[in-house]
């Protein structure tokens, strides 16, 4: 068949700052989807935006082009609204897993599709699959006939979803290209407009333990973002999160289940607890269902049964003994002080190389690995005390751990005032 642009051309366009045409757009991603345009090509043309970026109208249209690649889900069949959130990724970050079913059990339907972690950040599907029994792929009709009887699904995105997404991805990965803020944009909010959700709001994560590490270059992923869910007619919220610090006390994967476990028991650690409070309330306004509040379905334990049959829906017991690791090695604090520092990414990379994580995406991951911490910032500690709980299956892996955490975190002196950074840094509308 004869094409109607040429790639190099494309390319060129883009390379010397013009802004893409919406032709010249629809072309390269189709083409690029069906192997019409190579990846050498694509490559330099993903550098090419990169060094140049795009205006508000290329990345909306890219974006549409990358969900014309695939198919729309639609869940106007349900009887309540549907939201959603995605989380920009980082340490200890177990935030979908109360969440969900919490949200669910305030009236609204919740579609969580979820990946797999890769370096330092978690996977929230390798989370869940330390449940025994437990299953991701699920079918479109078995995810809307949850969604109507349970009200919240987390489970893997199907191959139907934005396919020009995945391999564009896997192409930026290899290429340096990662970091271009419209590539960002169009890969998670194609998957996100695509999966069809009423109401979106988005985790943007900003620290040292995030993808993002500057605060101006996330606002302006959070606001690029915002602006192409609103102008796909999705309602759109963006909050800024702090990940300079781990969420928590543990980053693994069952022991984040359990973590989450305890948040909907009513318990948790304040600053999970927090968080989810806030994405909740906001998914909640997005779905215009502002009467109720989330807090009240946490003390009454309507979250909690949300998440067992949310689970048991997914073939999980949500009853059976989480996995644990075989090897364990406790680090102690060196003086009497209070925790002034904990490196969110110092804490993510122990826990990746205990096993928690993977270096790439075939990579298996052990269920039981990964870290507890039994201080946080603002806390006193006690010379000798337990300070790190490592865990693995495998004890030659400790000694890289250690290696992560060492610089890590500070001690100040006993008495030392600490004020804590919020954990909510900016809302974007």
């Amino acid at each position: 068949m004869s094409e109607a642009h040429d790639a190099v051309e494309v390319i060129i366009a883009k390379r010397d700052g013009a802004a893409l045409t919406d032709s010249q757009i629809d072309w390269v991603v189709d083409a690029y989807t069906r192997g019409a345009v190579a990846d050498e090509q694509m490559s330099a043309l993903a550098m090419a935006v990169l060094l140049n970026g795009m205006d508000r109208h290329e990345i909306s249209r890219w974006t549409a082009a990358m969900i014309a690649s695939g198919e729309r889900m639609d869940f106007s069949s349900l009887s309540r609204p549907t939201a959603d959130k995605h989380s920009t990724g980082g340490v200890g970050d177990k935030i979908t897993l109360p969440l969900a079913p919490l949200v669910a059990a305030c009236g609204v339907a919740v579609p969580q599709l979820s990946g797999r972690g890769l370096g330092h950040t978690g996977g929230t599907l390798d989370k869940l699959e330390s449940i025994p029994g437990w299953r991701a792929a699920l079918s479109n009709d078995e995810m809307l006939a949850q969604l109507e009887s349970v009200g919240a699904v987390i489970c893997a995105a199907g191959d139907g979803l934005a396919p020009a997404d995945k391999k564009l991805y896997a192409l930026r990965d290899v290429t340096g290209t990662v970091e271009a803020i419209p590539l960002i944009a169009s890969s998670i909010m194609s998957k996100k407009i695509a999966e069809g959700t009423g109401a979106l709001v988005l985790d943007v994560k900003v620290g040292t333990g995030a993808f993002m590490k500057d605060l101006d270059r996330a606002r302006e992923l959070a606001g690029t973002m915002v602006g192409l869910g609103t102008d796909a007619g999705v309602h759109t919220v963006a909050l800024l999160t702090d990940m300079s610090t781990p969420l928590g006390r543990t980053a693994g994967n069952a022991i984040e289940v359990a973590e989450s476990v305890e948040v909907l028991a009513g318990g948790g650690p304040a600053d999970v607890v927090e968080l989810t409070l806030a994405l909740a309330r906001e998914m909640l306004a997005g779905a215009g269902r502002e009467d109720v509040d989330p807090a009240d379905r946490l003390a009454d334990g309507s979250a909690m049964d949300a998440w067992q049959a949310m689970v048991r829906a997914q073939g999980g017991d949500p009853d059976a003994p989480l996995p644990t690791a075989r090897e364990q090695h406790v680090v102690t604090a060196p003086s009497d002080g209070v925790l002034t520092r904990l490196d969110a990414m110092a804490v993510g990379l122990a826990a990746w190389r205990l096993g928690a994580g993977r270096a790439r995406k075939e990579d298996p991951v052990q269920a039981g690995a990964g870290v507890v911490w039994h201080a946080r910032p603002g806390d006193a500690v006690t010379a000798r005390a337990p300070l790190f709980t490592l865990l693995t299956d495998d004890a030659d892996r400790f000694d890289r751990a250690l290696a992560s955490l060492d610089g890590g975190y500070d001690i100040a002196p006993p008495g030392t005032s600490y004020t804590p950074d919020p954990l909510v840094i900016d809302r974007i509308a």
